[in-house]
Formats: C-alpha cells, structure tokens, sequence
C-alpha cells in the first residue's frame, strides 16, 4: 500500500475530505442548535423556588421536549410531576424520589443533579433563559421539517401541490406551538364584560362581529366572526356574487378593513368595475348605449374609484384553484397584510387535487368545505362562500315556487355541515309568470337565514337593484304573531 493511502481522509482542522483532497461537504453534521446553560439556569431555578419557577414554566408553555439534553428533559418532567401532585419540591427529597426509580444514574448520579441545583446562584435571568431554550428547540424543529421535506422532495411525490402545503402547514404549526396564550384574570374579564354592557346600552355598540352593511343580518349573526364560515346560496342569476362583493365593499372601503377575495368565475377588472359603478350608483350599461356621463355622474365615479383603489382589497382570479393553493394564497396575505375576511366565488368551481377526490365529485366537495372551515380556524377569520344551489326550488308548486331550502345545495351534506351560517339568496321576480308581473318588480328580494349556529334563523328583507347589482337594506313591518 502507498504512503498516499495510508493517509487518513480527515482534516482534524476542516472534517472528512474526499479522496483527491478537497472537503467533503458531506461531512459529519454540526450539533443541533442547543443551549445546555440556559437549560441548566431553568432547572437550577425551578429546584430553588419550586413555586415561583415550576408554575412560570408551565405558563410558559415549557414542556420535556424543550430540552435538547434528554437528562433535562426527564428532570423537568419530574419537577413539574411533584408541583402538580402538591409534592415538595427540594434538593435532598428530589434526589430521594429519583434514585428510588432508578433515574438518578440516568440523570449523572447525586453530583449531576447538585451541579444543577448550584448552577443559578440568582432566578433574576429566568425569562430570558427560558426564550432562548424555547427558541433553539423552534430552531431544531425547523432542521427536522425542512430535512423532512428534502427527503420527501427528493422521493419525488406524486401530488406536488398536496405536498407543498402539507410543508407549509408544519411551518406554521412550529409558529402556533410557539406563540404564548396570556391569560385575562377574572377581574379584567368582568371588567371588559361591563364595558361591553355599558357600550350596548348607549347604544355604541351592538355588534361584536365586523358588520355587513346590512343591518338586519348584523343582529341576527351579531357581524361576521372568527373563524365563522359563512354560506350564501343561490340559484344562478340572483345576485350572490353582487351581494358577496357588497359586504366585501362595506368590510374594506367602509369599515377600512383588509379583505381577500378568490374569484373562480370573474376577472379582477370585471369586479373592481362593478365596484367603481355600483359604489358611484352609475349604471354601466348606459354607457353601452351612447350616454354620455354628466360632471356630476364624472365626480361620483372618480371618487369611488379613488376610495376603493385607497382601500386594502385583494383579489385572485385564477380560475378553478384547488383549495391547497387557495389556502397557500390565503396564508401568505394573512401574513403579509393581516387580512381580516375572506370571500369566495364560487365553491363549486374549486377542485380537490387527491386521489380520493377524484373518484367521487361528493367527496371532492367535502375536502373543499372541510379546508374552508380549517382556514377559517387557521387563520382566525371569517370566510364568506358562495355555494350554487340545485333545481330543487324550480320544482316547487303555489306559494313555495322558487322559495330555496337549505336541502337544495349541491352535494350540500359537508356544506352544511362545515357551514355556521347558511344564507339562502332569493328573489320573486325570477320565477314571475308573466310579463305584468315582472314590470311590478320592486327589486324585493330575501335573504333566508336557514342556518345560524350561535343565532336565529329568519328572513332578511332585501332591495336588490339591477341595474347597480346592488343589495340594499328594505324596511318592512314585522307581521303580527
């Protein structure tokens, strides 16, 4: 054998080399990033003042699997087993405990644990160590998802899509199981409780949702929460998407909030200018037969025009999007712009990209309502979809011709089910049989409340405005009961 090969293919200095010489960056991996002091600096502090310390971590949401020394980990664990049974927690009886269970040789023996016990001479670091524990474990998490996802990348999946947001989705679980939920003690809870009271009474505040733009819906939903997933169906041509885009209007231009909004069906131009006319209450269709726009009519337009494009909409128009990338989409701008409302048209146009999906148009519609309702969950925002009904309300005879049913939905078992308000859209006039009768439309048309999980349900009365595309709040006098 050669001298050259005798020569061990390993820098002490640089790690592995290959064998013409050069690095291998292939070489051993670097520890995980760790932070073995400050794990000490927490277990030596909760030891020392077991009721101060021990209670701190569990509000801080510190658990076993925080520690990268496995020892640590299982110390903490019996700490926090001792606070929780109302056992004592110091040094002597500690040590006890753990060599009757064997898990002192485990630990380092008696000298490991008084090392702990030593390690903080003062608790006055305790927050700031407990971060930085918290922080390198986010970290490695971030290794094994990322390293996870190369793997899986490299075994080259068969769904893509399904596998980008499954990658996505770990990210964002890393980010929830990090954040801290503070708690509100009972006092300032009664106190915002009374406030509610006080405001409701003057008459400032009667809505804990964001409002619609219409009133009656207003008090029977209380506005439009989080994570309410919120339903508007209709047969064709009623008016839901001019409706959908109404509340839209009245969350992003009126109430100056962010909203986003997936359209399957129209361009983005096509409904920024519905928008723009209906905001400015111009009829576009004049237009199309030669009138000419007043300075006035000008002055309106220009004005809405600047409102909305001031306002923080936002609006996909790809067509057919299946739901992983429609919460992709939906995720980033809740990131990015703290979107508060999402808008949907139309969910029977999106599509569910797995296998069993693709078998059973049912079960396609199912995973599509099911991820609806999650995004609302995930994002804490209320959704609004609109949903197509069947011919269910063209086969009703006298009184009921036309009048929708909760149980005319397409594929409606999941949409109802996932869905906590259900909106059934409706107007007369579309069903009128004759002539006389259409001229005597007055625009009336209904919102029928079919579904309301934390609320009544009823009929919202409505003026709807063709040539505006426009709902509008209708006054009407209850009948007697």
């Amino acid at each position: 054998m050669s001298v050259a090969e005798d020569k061990p293919l390993f820098d002490k200095k640089n790690g592995p080399k290959l064998q013409d010489g050069k690095q291998d960056l292939r070489g051993e991996l670097s520890a995980p990033p760790h932070a073995v002091g400050p794990e000490k600096s927490l277990l030596s502090s909760m030891i020392q003042n077991p009721e101060e310390y021990i209670g701190r971590a569990i509000e801080g949401k510190l658990t076993a699997g925080h520690f990268y020394v496995p020892s640590h980990g299982k110390l903490f664990q019996v700490l926090v087993d001792h606070f929780e049974a109302g056992k004592t927690v110091e040094l002597v009886a500690l040590t006890q405990h753990l060599m009757d269970r064997d898990l002192l040789d485990t630990l380092g023996g008696p000298s490991a644990i008084t090392e702990i016990y030593t390690y903080a001479p003062t608790a006055a670091h305790f927050d700031s160590h407990l971060e930085i524990v918290k922080e390198k474990f986010i970290l490695r998490n971030i290794i094994t998802s990322c390293t996870q996802a190369i793997t899986t990348a490299h075994e080259d999946p068969e769904d893509v899509q399904e596998f980008l947001d499954s990658v996505e989705q770990q990210v964002l679980e890393i980010r929830e199981a990090s954040e801290t939920t503070v708690e509100m003690d009972v006092k300032s809870a009664v106190a915002e409780v009374s406030l509610y009271l006080e405001e409701f009474l003057s008459g400032d505040r009667g809505i804990s949702g964001m409002t619609t733009g219409y009133s009656e819906l207003d008090k029977m939903i209380n506005g439009l929460k989080a994570p309410d997933m919120f339903v508007i169906a209709a047969r064709p041509s009623m008016g839901k998407t001019s409706f959908m885009m109404n509340i839209v209007e009245h969350i992003t231009v009126n109430s100056e909030k962010p909203a986003m909004v997936f359209s399957c069906e129209m361009s983005t131009v096509q409904i920024v200018q519905r928008l723009v006319f209906s905001r400015a209450r111009f009829e576009f269709q004049k237009l199309t037969k030669g009138y000419t726009p007043t300075r006035e009519d000008l002055k309106r337009i220009k004005s809405a025009s600047a409102e909305i494009a001031a306002s923080k909409l936002f609006i996909d128009d790809t067509a057919g999007i299946t739901i992983n990338d429609l919460r992709a989409k939906a995720r980033r701008k809740h990131r990015d712009e703290g979107i508060s409302c999402i808008a949907i048209d139309y969910l029977q146009l999106m599509r569910s990209t797995s296998k069993q999906a693709s078998n059973s148009r049912e079960r396609e519609i199912a995973e599509i309502s099911g991820g609806l309702k999650a995004l609302a969950k995930e994002l804490n925002v209320p959704v609004i979809v609109l949903a197509q009904l069947n011919r269910g309300p063209e086969g009703r005879t006298g009184s009921a011709l036309g009048v929708p049913r909760m149980s005319d939905l397409r594929e409606s078992g999941s949409i109802e089910q996932d869905a906590d308000m259900v909106g059934l859209l409706y107007r007369k006039v579309y069903y009128a049989e004759n002539q006389e009768e259409r001229e005597e439309d007055d625009g009336e048309a209904e919102l029928v409340l079919a579904k309301n999980r934390n609320g009544p349900t009823g009929n919202v009365p409505l003026t709807f405005i063709p040539a505006l595309m426009r709902f509008e709040t209708r006054s009407f006098t209850p009948e007697p009961a």
